[in-house]
């Protein structure tokens, strides 16, 4: 038996800093969304007790520092499950990009084994076990559009947000999330994001309010180290984008377009000097879920 899994990239609407925790990390309050790029995940049961994965990809780890291969032994190991698994990974979201990749991957492979296997595990107990693996799994397992709080992990489901054009480019930099937060101090944000006033506009379908209050404070930390990813969102401004926001800790900046027409006039706009561009759309409705 196989199955197969849509493992979607998502966005921050907004991302917000409160303050840094006991426990090190950072207590966060943001909005993720999901957007029409996705990897395909599938999964295959083996006559012998191993995690084999694989991948077009050759970029990508395929041990145990992959994600996917630590979400199948989180849930075989959960489950005494003794079946083993082939996972091939059809990557096309950018790594390292701040659209959780790696995350949504595990995600989907969390859902899948629960089919495969048959393990009849609720939504609600994926996403207890995605929070073991990474901050943003719990979102990604159920998709959609969420204010996450937190470390990421405490969701509150909201409305989709008005249907529109979404343009991402990925300047060719990795940059490290751990890097980017042990560089920011909260205590010293001079703009905090209106996360409230962004569900509001959510809520309300007003999509100029929306793009008016898109807002990430880990942008200072990231244009600063990172000239090329101020320049790009420059870039996007500059061409007409109704609204522009690095998504999580970056690289990867997108633009928000109400018409067809604008963003392909960005993408094409952009390809010049940046190789890894996707014009999408935004997953909403009975389309949010990955």
């Amino acid at each position: 038996m196989r199955v197969m899994e849509k493992a979607s990239a998502k966005i921050n609407l907004t991302l917000d800093v409160l303050h840094k925790r006991p426990d090190g990390y950072h207590e966060v309050e943001m909005i993720m969304t999901m957007v029409d790029l996705a990897d395909r995940i599938e999964m295959q049961e083996l006559d012998r007790d191993a995690i084999i994965i694989s991948s077009q990809a050759g970029y990508i780890p395929l041990d145990e520092k992959n994600l996917a291969f630590q979400a199948a032994r989180l849930i075989k190991d959960r489950y005494d499950v003794k079946q083993g698994v082939y996972i091939h990974l059809d990557k096309k979201i950018p790594v390292a990009a701040g659209l959780a990749g790696g995350s949504s991957d595990a995600a989907a492979t969390l859902r899948g084994l629960n089919r495969l296997w048959r393990l009849g595990i609720t939504d609600a107990e994926l996403r207890t076990l995605g929070a073991e693996l990474g901050s943003d799994v719990p979102f990604c397992v159920t998709g959609g559009t969420a204010i996450a709080r937190g470390r990421g992990e405490r969701l509150e489901f909201i409305d989709s947000p008005p249907q529109c054009w979404v343009v991402l480019a990925k300047p060719p930099i990795n940059v490290s999330t751990a890097d980017v937060y042990g560089k920011l101090n909260a205590s010293r944000i001079a703009r905090h994001p209106d996360t409230a006033g962004v569900a509001e506009a959510i809520r309300m379908k007003d999509y100029p309010g929306l793009c008016a209050g898109l807002g990430n404070v880990l942008e200072e930390v990231t244009l600063s180290l990172y000239p090329e990813v101020r320049q790009l969102k420059n870039c996007m401004e500059r061409l007409g984008a109704d609204g522009v926001l690095m998504s999580g800790s970056g690289p990867t900046v997108f633009a928000l377009c109400s018409k067809e027409k604008k963003a392909q006039r960005i993408y094409n706009g952009l390809r010049g000097f940046c190789k890894e561009v996707y014009a999408v759309r935004m997953l909403t409705g009975e389309h949010a879920a990955p």
